[in-house]
């Protein structure tokens, strides 16, 4: 089975966003000599406890401090902008970094509503045109001309980028499956509906120019340390962030976890806690394994993104080694 990460360069307690971003590249160097198969950035607008806003210019930081691992986007939020500049954005990556590009697309606006208006000149995005968008790109990116102008997206090369279409509801499965693209399963948003997601995605795959067959994945946060007990100590930060964003709550960082095994829950609270574990793998090497085996076969796909957020950044780069470790990915020597 393939592993990847997912990372939203969390604000860990006590830094800056230049050190998230400079985290986020070392666990990126980290990752690709341990083995993991793809790293994807993500797209958050006006949120101070993320620094990933542009997940693009990210990837191209982070293509030319790797040697091997995929970079791409978890994901670019296409309503907001145009398919052929961000097609020309991937393009031009490809080139640089050929067969080492994702460009994974999402239809979240990526903030409150407020973001929308500032992306958009003070509109809201077209939501109905997101199909008729993904199409376009898919065509730029493989070096066509869909509105018959003349016009393609350069530079052009031999390769193209997949397109990987980001969701978490069957409706977002069901459109991945029409347009022929990749798709993948946001678990970690929505513990609930993906493995019926998924299973729509493959019954109604149909082939594209991009590909012939369905290909998925399933992102997951997890958490992993040598014993059960520091596991559920470093995933209790994780447990109050989530919940104070259920809550509408702005923070500037995330939790660490002695401030949040010292929160005061209500039982309300500790309930949407549980309910939140649904989102997430927390245990020992061996317990995570199992947790990440399982889940690739309920939502039968071959590949699982991990998406670890724990303070300090020393226990991510620690996860990530045990999970390693744990599948015997190959290490590398770059």
């Amino acid at each position: 089975m393939k592993l990847s990460v997912l990372d939203q360069s969390p604000l860990l307690p006590g830094i800056t966003p230049h050190e998230a971003l400079h985290q986020t590249t070392e666990l990126a160097k980290w990752t690709d000599k341990l083995g993991y198969h793809r790293f994807w950035v993500s797209e958050h607008h006006s949120t101070e406890s993320l620094a990933g806003s542009a997940p693009e210019v990210l990837a191209g930081h982070l293509a030319a401090h790797t040697k091997q691992i995929r970079i791409g986007t978890g994901g670019v939020l296409l309503p907001h902008y145009s398919s052929y500049k961000i097609a020309e954005v991937f393009r031009l990556l490809e080139t640089l970094h050929p067969g080492r590009i994702d460009v994974g697309v999402g239809r979240a606006p990526g903030g409150m509503p407020n973001v929308n208006l500032a992306l958009n000149k003070g509109k809201l995005p077209s939501i109905e045109d997101y199909p008729a968008q993904v199409e376009e790109l898919m065509a730029y990116l493989h070096g066509h001309d869909p509105h018959g102008r003349d016009v393609y997206a350069t530079p052009i090369g031999e390769t193209a980028p997949p397109v990987w279409m980001l969701g978490s509801s069957g409706t977002s499965a069901r459109l991945a499956a029409d347009l022929g693209t990749s798709y993948s399963f946001a678990h970690f948003i929505s513990g609930k509906g993906g493995v019926r997601a998924m299973e729509r995605y493959q019954r109604y795959f149909s082939p594209s120019m991009q590909q012939g067959a369905p290909q998925g994945n399933v992102s997951v946060f997890v958490v992993c340390s040598d014993t059960r007990e520091e596991a559920e100590y470093l995933a209790s930060s994780l447990d109050l962030a989530l919940l104070k964003i259920e809550q509408g709550g702005k923070r500037s960082s995330f939790p660490s976890p002695d401030e949040a095994i010292h929160y005061n829950y209500s039982l309300n609270e500790l309930d949407r806690v549980q309910e939140n574990r649904n989102r997430m793998v927390v245990g020992t090497p061996d317990e995570v394994k199992a947790s990440l085996l399982e889940l690739a076969e309920a939502y039968h796909v071959d590949e699982v993104i991990i998406n670890t957020i724990v303070s300090p950044f020393e226990k991510r780069l620690e996860s990530y080694e045990l999970i390693a470790e744990a599948f015997n990915l190959e290490h590398t020597t770059v």
